[in-house]
């Protein structure tokens, strides 16, 4: 018997009871010593004449939260989970599952396979493997439709959703819930309740009620694949979660879990689940920077947020939410008012949505919010985050009183998107306790937060910044000081490159198609209806101010907003936006204007395809990617990956920026912008880290590991 897996016999009135007890600290994963244990768990119970039933339950917090990642890229060692729950299914005396915590992945599988399955009211299962870009691979496509139906399936394999118990009781995961809060005695309750009522082995595998339904139905099935491929967007994991769905409808089980194992090779060898993977490791390689190493955070027990506009109100409630006490400065009491509204309105939808009920929304708005507009309030506050209008000297004024008011020791924060978190250091007495915390928003909901490091912020400021973000459950990334840090630098690259390419002929429209099929869930100049277009507008004004340097393409843009029209908040700017609707249409307004640019300045119009679109659009990406890298703006290549995924809406499936150019290749991505050079000499020029890492055929990956050892 392993050590991660106890047995023991109890002896009952009702009859003798096998526990099973998985005891893997901290979250009990499924790696070799609990798959080994089980089995040899499951083959002493089978062969125990004292025990009449079995209760598999998990020690700790949780019974099996999935697979063990120390076991990830490494040859799996025997048994493997497929055999272990196929022994544990063909066992001839009841075994119960006695879910709490998590029943996940191979969790899940695990208790499909035992005969009947009870769970404490706090648990919750899920098969979340299409999120590795994998499927599940132990017979889970296999027998869950058989208790719960194909559709039923089908919709929680594909999402990875967590299920949670009372939900998993109506679906028919499991038969029993269990208002207590230990696993052993619901385990044993429904152990005894079994032998009196002398029940037996029920097999998963054998059940057919819910598949023979809609055997024949090839309608619903299509259906089905059409639903799954649209909402995948090119990720190959769902569509073939669905397909392994479907097969248990199609084939016997022994020929499903064949079809299945198959499918899982595909995706196992698929760069997808590669790409899946490196994310996976990578957002949990992000928090660990060098100051960790020699620093702990400050105190985060209240804070103030001096803005009560989009952005502050959102910054506030994300906060609120994390159950952190904050004040809210405005200048003066009738925008404070209007503060305290955005903070409220964001919290009714909250209400409206089901996201928690109207006493909890009572309790954020009245006991843990509050609205000043006298900055002197924000003096008790271990964390100040100015959320005023993107301009230098507004947030320096802002600085220098806060500077006066704040507490000694406080963090002084700045939501900025681009602006020198140096020079707004700079105007207080303090330097060493400010840095930026780039929110992006909407700030309750985006879960990237860039915290920037300015030249004098001390570690512990820092590690306070991390703290904060895992406090509000966002993904800290180190950022260094430049314009528009990582993402927005990057952003404001590819963004460039867009405008080059309509000025010289290609749609606006048919940009964010191609960028649409690529993954992202909008296109370019769809992002910018979304954001405003002023904003952009007043960005280029910022950079012309301190000497635009380069070729400036955006003319058609401008005019465009010279026009008012600024996208989705004023009906109109790419695209045109009817009865309030998100969903824009192609505006020939906005071609005309375009075209007219053109003829002004001679351009003959030279319309790029798909491929080529994306080739230009990866190929500045990337290019900029690695120069943020390569100055140290970012600390490593992960953190460009994390920080394009999770704020700039990068396809999660292809990795991020740079793994995809590992994916594809460096030296190819480098010959990309060597043969765009003569288009535009001066974007073209490729990045040194580029240049090098091709020269030494080494990947961007290499650099994630050399950083890591």
């Amino acid at each position: 018997m392993s050590d991660a897996v106890a047995y023991e016999c109890l002896k009952d009135d009702a009859g003798g009871i096998a526990v099973i007890t998985i005891d893997n600290p901290p979250v009990n994963a499924a790696g070799h010593a609990v798959r080994d244990g089980l089995l040899k768990a499951a083959q002493r119970f089978a062969g125990d004449d004292t025990a009449d039933v079995a209760v598999i339950l998990g020690a700790g917090r949780t019974f099996i939260a999935g697979a063990d990642i120390r076991e990830f890229g490494k040859p799996m060692q025997p048994p493997g989970l497929p055999e272990v729950v196929d022994f544990i299914e063909s066992v001839d005396k009841p075994i119960i599952c006695a879910i709490h915590g998590t029943a996940l992945g191979g969790g899940l599988e695990t208790a499909l396979a035992c005969h009947y399955r009870v769970a404490l009211n706090s648990a919750r299962v899920g098969l979340p493997e299409v999120h590795l870009g994998l499927l599940p691979g132990a017979g889970g496509t296999q027998r869950l439709p058989r208790l719960i139906g194909v559709e039923a399936a089908v919709d929680m394999i594909t999402s990875g959703r967590h299920v949670p118990a009372r939900e998993a009781l109506e679906l028919g995961i499991v038969d029993a819930v269990d208002a207590g809060d230990s696993p052993r005695e619901a385990g044993l309750t429904f152990a005894r309740d079994l032998l009196q009522g002398n029940r037996h082995v029920r097999r998963t595998s054998t059940l057919s009620e819910k598949i023979d339904a809609v055997r024949g139905d090839t309608a619903l099935f299509e259906e089905i694949r059409s639903a799954v491929k649209k909402k995948a967007k090119g990720q190959l994991s769902p569509v073939m979660c669905a397909e392994a769905v479907l097969a248990a409808v199609d084939l016997p089980f022994t020929e499903g879990v064949k079809r299945e194992r198959e499918l899982f090779m595909e995706l196992m060898n698929s760069p997808q689940r590669d790409a899946l993977i490196h994310v996976f490791f990578a957002d949990r390689e992000v928090a660990k920077i060098p100051e960790l190493k020699t620093a702990s955070p400050r105190a985060l027990n209240q804070a103030a947020v001096i803005g009560g506009g989009t952005m502050g109100s959102g910054i506030t409630v994300s906060m609120l939410f994390a159950g952190l006490p904050v004040t809210m400065i405005e200048r003066d009491e009738e925008s404070a008012a209007r503060g305290r509204a955005n903070v409220e309105k964001i919290l009714d939808e909250g209400v409206k949505r089901g996201k928690f009920d109207q006493d909890h929304r009572n309790r954020l708005a009245n006991e843990l919010y509050s609205c000043s507009a006298d900055i002197a309030s924000i003096s008790p506050a271990d964390l100040v985050v100015e959320a005023a209008f993107e301009d230098m000297a507004v947030k320096q004024d802002l600085f220098r009183q806060i500077d006066q008011h704040a507490e000694s020791g406080a963090v002084l924060a700045s939501n900025t998107s681009y602006l020198n978190v140096n020079e707004i250091a700079s105007v207080t007495g303090r330097p060493q306790d400010v840095l930026g915390l780039h929110f992006f928003s909407p700030a309750h909901i985006m879960k990237l937060l860039e915290i920037v490091v300015a030249d004098k912020t001390q570690p512990d400021v820092v590690a306070t910044g991390f703290a904060l973000a895992k406090r509000l459950k966002k993904i800290g990334v180190r950022a260094g000081v430049c314009d528009g840090f990582i993402g927005n630098r990057i952003l404001e690259r590819y963004l460039t490159l867009a405008s080059f390419m309509v000025e010289d002929g290609t749609s606006p429209y048919d940009i964010d198609k191609a960028v649409v099929n690529f993954g992202f869930p909008m296109g370019p100049n769809q992002m910018g209806d979304l954001a405003g277009l002023d904003i952009g507008m007043a960005n280029r004004k910022r950079k012309k101010a301190e000497g635009w340097k380069g070729r400036y393409a955006a003319d058609y843009m401008d005019r465009i907003s010279d026009l008012g029209r600024y996208g989705q908040k004023t009906g109109r700017g790419f695209y045109i936006y009817e009865d309030g609707s998100r969903i824009g249409k192609p505006d020939p307004e906005v071609l005309e204007i375009i075209e007219k640019v053109r003829s002004e300045k001679g351009i003959v119009p030279k319309a790029l395809d798909e491929t080529s679109i994306m080739k230009r659009y990866m190929a500045a990406m990337i290019n900029e990617s690695a120069r943020v890298v390569e100055e140290g703006i970012a600390l490593r290549p992960l953190d460009v990956d994390i920080t394009m995924i999770y704020g700039y809406g990068f396809p999660r499936w292809r990795g991020g920026p740079l793994k995809y150019a590992d994916t594809i290749g460096v030296q190819s991505i480098l010959d990309d912008i060597r043969s765009f050079e003569s288009e535009n000499p001066d974007f073209w020029q490729p990045a040194k880290l580029l240049v090098d890492l091709a020269e030494r055929n080494e990947t961007f990956d290499s650099l994630n590991k050399k950083a890591k050892s």
